[in-house]
């Protein structure tokens, strides 16, 4: 079923349209790629999914909630993730500290807050979360900014796991990765849809986007020029849609 839903949108700064009339459709467990040239629109069409940036008209709506109105910590609330390209990693930290980044779990006392962070349920929580990745790491009290590109795109998803999302916007995350890494980065987006959660998966490795995507769009000067199973396409089509050739 289709639960986020995108009718008109456009989005300008000041006499620069950056996005037209953008409409589409997201179903629930799928895996959407997003592509299209530099400047096409996509991330600030995603910032608007996420509340980053206010459309200039149009509307967003999860499972029928207006979206377009509310603040980027609802929306989250809501269920919707991004991980930027980034990865907003606080590199001198621990594993299980990015991945609590902001909501540290504190220790109680007969109910009480006593405004200590508790470091052993992180520690243990974490440990759990990355299991359920499938994902290996040398310990949860490891320095993220040790990990490989990998594993740190590996936390970055946990991290967005912890809010139990609905839909998870993956921003080029395979971009710096070794073969081996990108492996295994799209295999967590085929675990995150076997559980139900939405991707949306930006990139410009189309052989990543074959592999895992059901739907690709392409976005092309600020509209949604192709929007296609991926069964009923090619590469070669794809990069036509892209180029302005199709």
């Amino acid at each position: 079923m289709s639960f986020l839903e995108i009718k008109d949108l456009s989005k300008s700064f000041g006499s620069v349209n950056v996005l037209d009339r953008v409409t589409l459709s997201i179903n629930k467990g799928s895996v959407i790629g997003l592509v299209g040239d530099n400047g096409a629109g996509k991330s600030t069409l995603m910032k608007i999914v996420t509340g980053i940036h206010k459309p200039t008209s149009g509307s967003i709506l999860l499972e029928e909630r207006e979206l377009t109105r509310i603040s980027t910590s609802e929306i989250r609330l809501l269920g919707i993730e991004m991980i930027y390209q980034d990865l907003a990693l606080a590199r001198q930290q621990d594993i299980s500290s990015n991945i609590f980044l902001g909501r540290e779990p504190v220790k109680k006392l007969f109910g009480i807050n006593l405004g200590l962070v508790d470091k052993q349920k992180m520690d243990k929580d974490s440990i759990k979360i990355i299991e359920d990745l499938g994902a290996k790491v040398p310990s949860v009290e490891y320095q993220a900014g040790l990990l490989s590109g990998g594993q740190q795109q590996t936390i970055a998803i946990a991290r967005a796991l912890t809010f139990s999302p609905k839909l998870v916007i993956m921003d080029e995350p395979t971009a710096a990765l070794a073969v081996k890494e990108v492996q295994h980065v799209l295999e967590l987006i085929l675990k995150l849809k076997s559980e139900g959660i939405s991707v949306i998966l930006i990139s410009h490795r189309l052989n990543d986007i074959f592999e895992v995507c059901d739907r690709i769009l392409v976005l092309r000067q600020g509209q949604i020029v192709a929007d296609v199973i991926k069964a009923k396409t090619s590469m070669n089509q794809i990069v036509s849609y892209i180029v302005g050739a199709e």
